[in-house]
C-alpha cells in the first residue's frame, strides 16, 4: 500500500492506505473526501476532481496529457500544480503523496 495525504479546503487531512494501480480520484470517493464530486466516474470528462498537488510532489506526479489538460479548461482556480486526480494512478514511488482539494469544483 501506498500512503496518500489528500488535505480538503477546510484543512482536514485524509491519511490513506492507497492500492497502487488505483487513482486519487478513487480513493478520495472511497473515503468520502468533501470537494471530490468525480461526476464522470473517472473518464477524464469533467473537471469534478480537480486538485492541487503539493510543491514537493509536483516533480514525481509529472505534467497532465493533453486531454486533461483540456479538462482543467473547466475547473475553477487552475494553478501551475492543478492535476485531475482521476489522472494520477498510484504507485510506489508516489509513497507520501500529498494532494490539497480546492476551494469549489467546476
Amino acid at each position: 500500500m501506498t500512503k496518500l495525504t489528500i488535505v480538503a479546503f477546510d484543512g482536514q487531512r485524509f491519511e490513506i492506505d492507497a492500492a497502487d494501480g488505483s487513482t486519487v480520484m478513487e480513493n478520495a470517493v472511497r473515503n468520502s473526501v468533501p470537494g471530490i464530486e468525480a461526476e464522470c466516474g473517472g473518464a477524464c470528462a469533467c473537471a469534478t476532481c480537480h486538485v492541487y498537488v503539493d510543491d514537493a510532489w509536483t516533480a514525481k506526479v509529472g505534467e497532465p496529457e493533453p486531454m486533461e489538460e483540456d479538462m482543467l479548461d473547466f475547473a475553477v482556480d487552475v494553478r501551475p500544480t492543478s492535476r485531475l486526480s482521476c489522472q494520477i494512478k498510484i504507485a510506489p514511488d508516489l509513497d507520501g503523496l500529498v494532494v490539497h482539494v480546492p476551494e469549489r469544483q467546476a
